[in-house]
């Protein structure tokens, strides 16, 4: 059974998460604040966590720069209404997807399986291309999940993970936002750049020398994205 950890210190919505989620299946540990949230994480194994970001103690960006120090484990924010910096701030931090208030305990469902889908279809000891994927001073290796730039490895979250491989498998090909969307949140596309926008910054931090003037990550101006010309070495 998956185990969701849900930090909401609003007790009508923590009580309404948890019991429809428990009759979905998943085992709830729900907690109040912030402080409760780290000690309770770094203490037992969930499968994702469902994080507020206004809470007390210790606010959710805080938590999470905490999970993200140490775990890849799925992050799903909450948000209030019309908060568009908290969503970048919070994607920037290693959230990996994000809901907004008021919402509907469907549509947190749908989140919460695709989310933990993609995680495990990740970790799984099966792919589908397990071949090494290199270019430039990248090497990765989608068998055992592991990326490294000049023999040093790069801690990239599983998004960022599958856009570099995305880009690694096809070296010519130009990607849309629209494409890189479909394909690696594996989601129908509504018009929201945000979340492709800050994965691309975060990965370009991880791999680029300077991520200004991307090597490995171009951008193709009025079109996406697409692998920097190079010989792989």
């Amino acid at each position: 059974m998956n185990k969701i950890l849900l930090v909401e210190d609003d007790p009508e919505i923590s009580t309404m998460l948890q019991t429809f989620l428990e009759t979905e299946n998943f085992e709830v540990l729900a907690v109040p604040d912030g402080e409760s949230a780290c000690r309770e994480f770094f203490a037992d194994r969930f499968s994702l966590v469902l994080l507020d970001l206004m809470i007390p103690k210790m606010n959710g960006i805080r938590v999470m720069a905490r999970i993200r120090e140490s775990s890849t484990v799925p992050i799903i924010i909450i948000t209030a209404k019309d908060t568009d910096s908290d969503k970048t701030l919070g994607l920037g931090l290693g959230a990996d997807d994000y809901i907004t208030k008021p919402f509907s305990v469907t549509e947190v469902l749908a989140r919460i399986k695709a989310n933990i889908r993609r995680s495990t279809q990740y970790t799984s000891a099966v792919q589908e291309q397990p071949q090494v994927l290199k270019a430039g001073c990248l090497v990765m290796n989608p068998e055992d999940y592991t990326a490294a730039k000049n023999g040093v490895p790069l801690e990239l979250t599983a998004k960022e993970f599958e856009i570099l491989k995305l880009l690694l498998q096809n070296p010519k090909k130009v990607y849309t936002k629209e494409q890189i969307y479909s394909l690696v949140w594996k989601e129908p596309y509504f018009g929201d750049e945000n979340a492709v926008n800050v994965h691309i910054s975060r990965l370009r931090n991880k791999v680029e020398d300077n991520p200004r003037t991307p090597q490995y990550v171009v951008t193709v101006w009025g079109i996406g994205y697409k692998l920097g010309d190079m010989k792989d070495e």
